[in-house]
């Protein structure tokens, strides 16, 4: 069931599952990266301070073998003098202990970056379950840390192996060489060594460094089905959403609704759409659609009008082109002014007549005027209106 698994983790590790194994701890590193890192600092720090380092340790032992009588019986005096050239000499490499301290603590996060997680230190009953460490034992990834460890030994072994052989002539001879001398050879042999050991530890790292990254990508895989319950999980469960914005539509059409009676006029196309229109002079610029609808919302719509006796004028090519180019509670485009005027006008001599109860009623505007570029075909000519 394992292999099954993982065969079935073909998918690269989502943002998601990503940001969760860093809170987890989980992120490559490479020992390698590290340990050629450190290598790289101390030698480099010595060499770069061999004089200083030098100079010192030599007058620390001269201080440390001259001998005064009357010192050596006193005990308290040499612990003293002890206590005093440690710290002499701790204080001569202390900036090469710092520079590999900040080294070590540094450069495992060139890979994975800087976390701080505490979820590795919490108790996990799997890791104490022998069964699954013996499983971890002959794991892939055990056999290919085995094989990598074995091939560094193999390589920095034979660089090593390949210098001293090298310069073994050179070491003999240092027999008969000067103290001075001699001791300065040596520590250009040694110097080499290190040198060319540390360039086979950069071929590890160069090795090290995709694998464990890859390794790490690989064990973060995973399964279509993971990704598609993630989803859901992020995004939500598509019924419920549909609730949702069922829920959302039908109280924004309350709250349009809810516009209707304000409105001075409602055209329509006559039975397909309505448009409710409202103009409050010294308020508003230009009038402003406050509710519109199709088919069903449409009637809804005449039936609050009718009830509050809001004016309805049947005027299809402008409820057509209202409905299209204008949303809700904003201002009509800037061509249907005129053909909106000559209903307002309408609107308003309707409302005199009522108020006077004289004459015939105001004739209604019919063969409105609409720009060409806001025409909309009816329906009949395979048009949203």
């Amino acid at each position: 069931m394992a292999e099954e698994s993982d065969l079935d983790r073909t998918e690269n590790a989502t943002p998601k599952r990503l940001e969760q194994a860093r809170e987890e701890g989980q992120v490559a590193r490479s020992r390698e990266l590290t340990t050629f890192a450190l290598l790289l600092t101390g030698f480099g720090g010595l060499y770069a301070m061999a004089g200083t380092v030098s100079a010192n340790f030599q007058a620390v032992f001269r201080s440390a073998f001259t001998f005064d009588r009357a010192a050596g019986f006193e005990s308290g005096m040499m612990l003293q003098r002890l206590s005093l050239l440690a710290f002499h000499g701790a204080l001569t490499i202390l900036p090469i202990l710092a520079a590999c301290m900040a080294v070590a603590l540094f450069s495992p996060m060139a890979l994975g970056g800087f976390i701080i997680s505490g979820k590795p230190l919490g108790f996990n009953f799997n890791r104490m379950n022998p069964i699954s460490g013996l499983g971890k034992m002959f794991s892939g990834q055990s056999l290919a840390t085995l094989g990598f460890a074995f091939a560094k030994s193999v390589l920095v072994g034979g660089v090593a192996m390949l210098v001293m052989r090298h310069y073994r002539d050179a070491a003999l001879g240092l027999g008969g060489e000067s103290l001075n001398t001699g001791l300065g050879h040596a520590l250009q042999m040694v110097a080499n060594t290190c040198i060319w050991i540390i360039a086979s530890m950069l071929v590890l790292v160069v090795l090290d460094v995709p694998y464990q990254l890859w390794q790490h990508a690989k064990k973060l895989r995973m399964t279509k089905e993971e990704i598609k319950r993630e989803f859901k999980e992020s995004e939500g469960d598509p019924f419920i959403k549909g609730k949702i914005r069922q829920q959302q539509r039908e109280m924004a059409r309350r709250r349009m609704m809810a516009q209707v009676p304000l409105a001075d006029v409602i055209v329509t196309n006559p039975t397909h759409y309505a448009v409710a229109l409202q103009y409050q002079d010294g308020a508003m610029r230009a009038p402003r659609l406050v509710a519109k609808g199709a088919d069903l919302v449409a009637a809804r719509i005449r039936e609050i009008a009718a009830e509050h006796n809001i004016p309805m004028l049947e005027s299809p090519p402008l409820a057509r082109a209202l409905f299209q180019h204008t949303e809700l509670n904003q201002e009509i485009p800037a061509g249907l002014y005129g053909a909106v005027a000559e209903v307002l006008a309408w609107v308003y001599q309707l409302r005199r007549w009522h108020q006077d109860g004289n004459g015939n009623a105001p004739d209604a505007p019919a063969d409105l005027t609409v720009p060409p570029e806001l025409e909309i075909p009816a329906r009949g000519a395979g048009s949203l209106a």
